[in-house]
């Protein structure tokens, strides 16, 4: 059926767009840049701010063009005297109500609200507000909230609610007293946040930021006791090289290894390998279930957003998820064990850094139920995107014009199967190729499962293995998630094995990404840039499947015995408990 078409006129030149098609949207179409500040797509639509205004021949006021919809013959002029003194009065009155600390934020040249006033050329406030003061709020392991620095443009809590269906924060009291925060002024730790940091990327300024674990890593750089180990995880090294000005989903894997070696890193190892350990120990316990009527569907455990989410939401499922850690948790367990014993280290004395799109890797860290029995965390701190790329500034390091280098082989050799745990569906293809692989035969087993690919929020496949049907499912965003379990616990679903991440798309798009601002979001397509250069990256592995990979066949040979062995299970796996509160102590 023929879509119909609007034809309309923008700042005197004749546009031609889909119905339904907003303004803004048309005149993006058309070459016109309109400012947004509160608009999101798909997330937030609510034409608040007024800053996207714009006007229409015949309207009695200007409207906001994110929300207001073309019609045949429409006249539209985006950049008219009228409609700049209102951006620029909007513009100062929010200004009149935000702290202006901008050389000390973390947000400073990459601020929304920053560059909208270079771009309306607004070179003084005449409203501000001198004695607004910090209003920090740092409960949580993974944020800092800042509302003095907030323009209530509500992207977080539509983030929070519509995307995800926490829901913990949002507008609260009235008029000009009104500010985002959580339920009965409760602070971040006490509510059921999950810390996927959604809200982070989402937010224009510097009103929420990841809690900077950066100093504690310079600390043990720094100390002659330590020897510092670092991994990064699969969906960091395409996004990494966009702090540096380069494309969405530059492939920057070599310039990362070589950059984290100018460090100061003793060892630069790959979380990827850990992916691979994961699929070998979370396959085996699929097919122990699968094969001895264990509890179905079994679902993973890599997102410690979505296991948290769970625990609270859904603690009747615990049982149906994987004891598996994350690959970050068996990253920094393999190198506490392993790699301690092949060193002749005592693992004390050993600092794990991890490098994460994930901003709930902070909370993860300091689980206690991944205590190690040699008493120490697996990991001991886990830096976003963003941190790594602060600290290679701070170091002076020319990002764009390092050599590639490679990771160090004992825990730096990776299967593609490892490479697309960072998209949603990567770590259902990538246990699919393994498992394939065990009931069918290497020769006969497929490598690629084209079926549970893609970005679409909820996906089905179901696959004829050798006296086996295997029904699968994949879930990202927990709006998603809620509307699989919901399905699952009634018995309208039935499935065997569920891929659940916490972040709409997966990891490359966690909340430790780095961030871009609505201008980019809202009309580029970030998450598939990032995803189509993960299965490149796998499509050119000589290496597609995760028992394969010869450091994870060594290992078992010659210390972790067998997938599911009692020592795998007491380094690899863990416990998820039902309901918790996670706080901290004292509180």
């Amino acid at each position: 059926m023929d879509k119909k078409m609007i034809n309309l006129n923008i700042n005197d030149m004749p546009v031609t767009v889909e119905a339904g098609t907003s303004i803004l949207r048309a005149a993006r179409e058309a070459g016109f840049h309109i400012p947004t500040l509160c608009y999101l797509k798909e997330v937030n639509e609510i034409g608040a701010c007024r800053i996207c205004v714009v006007e229409v021949k015949g309207a009695r006021s200007l409207v906001a063009s994110c929300v207001y919809p073309v019609s045949e013959g429409m006249e539209v002029y985006t950049n008219t005297e009228k409609v700049l003194h209102s951006r620029r009065l909007t513009l100062e009155l929010i200004l009149s109500n935000h702290r202006m600390d901008c050389l000390s934020c973390t947000r400073n040249a990459r601020c929304e609200l920053r560059q909208l006033a270079a771009d309306l050329n607004i070179d003084a406030v005449r409203y501000t507000n001198d004695e607004l003061q910090p209003q920090r709020e740092d409960s949580a392991p993974h944020l800092v909230r800042d509302n003095s620095k907030c323009i209530l443009c509500r992207r977080c809590s539509a983030v929070c609610r519509s995307l995800q269906e926490v829901g913990v924060i949002g507008p609260a009291d009235r008029g000009f007293e009104t500010h985002i925060a959580c339920a009965f002024e409760r602070d971040l730790d006490e509510v059921d946040c999950v810390s996927c940091g959604q809200c982070i990327v989402a937010c224009p300024t510097g009103a929420l930021s990841e809690k900077d674990d950066t100093a504690k890593v310079y600390a043990a750089l720094r100390d002659p006791s330590k020897h510092v180990v670092v991994g990064a995880a699969p969906s960091v090294r395409v996004q990494l090289g966009e702090e540096f000005g380069m494309p969405i989903g530059t492939n920057v894997e070599g310039k990362m290894n070589t950059a984290l070696r100018y460090l100061g890193f003793d060892k630069v190892f790959d979380v990827n390998t850990a992916a691979d350990f994961t699929i070998m120990e979370e396959g085996t316990e699929f097919l122990h279930r699968l094969e001895n009527g264990g509890k179905l569907p079994l679902i993973t455990s890599c997102s410690p957003g979505w296991i948290r989410f769970c625990e609270q939401h859904y603690p009747s499922m615990v049982s149906n998820l994987s004891s598996c850690k994350s690959p970050q948790q068996m990253f920094g367990a393999l190198v506490k064990s392993y790699y301690s014993k092949q060193a002749g280290l005592d693992p004390n004395d050993i600092f794990v850094v991890s490098i994460m799109p994930c901003t709930a890797k902070k909370y993860e860290v300091q689980r206690e139920e991944q205590r190690m029995t040699y008493g120490c965390m697996p990991v001991d701190v886990s830096l976003t995107t963003r941190e790594l790329a602060r600290m290679i500034r701070g170091a002076g390091i020319m990002f764009d014009g390092l050599h590639d280098s490679e990771p160090d082989p004992m825990l730096g050799i990776y299967s593609g199967a490892a490479t697309i745990f960072g998209v949603t569906g990567g770590v259902m293809e990538a246990a699919l190729r393994t498992v394939a692989s065990t009931l069918t035969g290497e020769d006969a087993a497929p490598v690629d499962f084209t079926e549970v690919r893609g970005l679409e929020g909820i996906k089905e496949a179901t696959y004829e293995l050798p006296e086996k049907t295997v029904r699968v499912a994949v879930a990202s965003g927990l709006a998603n998630a809620k509307k699989l379990l919901d399905g699952i616990a009634s018995g309208a679903l039935q499935y065997d094995f569920v891929e659940i991440m916490a972040c709409p798309g997966g990891c490359i798009n966690g909340g430790g990404q780095p961030q871009h601002p609505a201008e980019v979001r809202n009309f580029t397509d970030i998450r598939k840039l990032r995803a189509d250069a993960l299965y490149r990256d796998d499509a050119k592995n000589e290496l597609r499947k995760s028992h394969l990979n010869p450091v994870v066949q060594t290992i078992y040979d010659e210390y972790l015995e067998q997938p599911g062995s009692y020592k795998a299970h007491s380094l690899l796996h863990c416990t998820h408990i039902p309901t918790v509160r996670y706080r901290t102590e004292g509180k």
